[in-house]
């Protein structure tokens, strides 16, 4: 088992999310580690519940939680996504449905959709 308090986070493949979203979840639940699972547009590609894409993901969270403990789970949308544009709007609703299957999941984690603003600030919306 490693040290230090983990959290996890489904999130794009885009670099310039990841260090808000990691100060921001490390501040928001005392964490030290955030452990990523990376897709690119990851809240459309959750919500679109894509059977294969959910148990790599449910794996992957399962491997943290049990080898890092980790409690916290995030999924993440963000502003200027390559492979998912589309409106803040739009970006929520996905972000919802995706904890929705998250949480169907039955991961013993605390759940939090966060969305990456313009100004790569981060903001929770579920």
């Amino acid at each position: 088992m490693s040290n230090g308090r983990f959290g996890i986070v489904i999130t794009c493949i885009d670099g310039r999310v990841h260090e808000p979203v990691a100060a921001g979840l490390k501040a928001r639940y005392q964490l030290d580690h955030i452990n990523a699972i990376t897709i690119p547009g990851a809240d459309r590609a959750l919500a679109d519940e894509a059977p294969e894409l959910i148990a790599h993901l449910k794996s992957s969270a399962q491997l943290s939680i049990s080898h890092h403990r980790a409690n916290v789970l995030a999924i993440v949308g963000h502003h200027d996504c390559a492979a998912n544009p589309g409106s803040r709007e739009e970006h929520v609703e996905q972000i919802k449905k995706a904890m929705q299957v998250a949480w169907y999941s039955n991961l013993p984690v605390t759940l939090v959709g966060l969305w990456v603003n313009e100004e790569w600030e981060v903001e929770v919306v579920g």
